[in-house]
């Protein structure tokens, strides 16, 4: 259980490893067709809110986040997708383009991600992991911060945030620098969050 009076970076820190855990454990368990089945088709509002984006920032997986890759292969495929790149071990994180194939390299935090020599891209519609939500918007990543300053930086970018449903919890510990998202696509459902979509 989580110490409601300790200070609230303490109290997210504690959050984020009990529901680390929670994702690992259940990530595991998938069978393989569950596991294959899940994120690869983009559920229909979704695909709506899609339709007519210039550029669709996603991610490349890691560990036991949900690979979305597959289900945004189209936008792959027409240059419509960007992935996060980061220049060095900084504080900031841009956007590259990447098609599906494409190669990707080790980045400076251990992340897979475009070459340095790809081009830079805007995206104006954003996929992003989570370690945890709510469903009022508030997420919780791995702790860097690289999302929130980006999302704060482009506050017109819709934000969805992308999860396992056992990451969910009733209310998420925020600070002030949190960018609450737009919705949360799980397994499951895909849960509208705010009031820009």
């Amino acid at each position: 259980m989580t110490d409601l009076s300790a200070d609230l970076p303490t109290r997210k820190q504690h959050l984020r490893e009990k529901l680390r855990f929670r994702r690992r454990h259940f990530a595991a368990n998938l069978d393989e067709f569950t596991r294959f089945a899940a994120f690869r088709a983009v559920p229909a509002p979704l695909a709506e809110l899609l339709d007519g984006q210039s550029m669709i920032g996603a991610y490349a997986a890691w560990g036991d986040e949900p690979d979305i890759l597959q289900m945004l292969g189209d936008d792959a495929t027409e240059g419509k997708l960007a992935l996060p790149h980061h220049d060095g071990r900084v504080d900031t994180m841009g956007f590259r383009r990447w098609n599906l194939g494409d190669a990707l390299v080790k980045g400076p935090w251990g992340t897979r991600q475009p070459a340095d020599g790809t081009e830079s891209a805007l995206p104006t519609f954003v996929f992003c992991p989570l370690v945890g939500f709510d469903r009022h918007g508030g997420r919780i990543g791995q702790g860097g911060g690289h999302y929130d300053r980006w999302f704060a930086a482009h506050p017109d970018a819709l934000r969805i945030g992308i999860g396992w449903s056992v990451q969910e919890v009733d209310a998420m510990p925020l600070e002030a620098s949190d960018m609450p998202l737009d919705a949360v696509l799980t397994e499951q459902e895909f849960i509208m969050t705010g009031d820009r979509l």
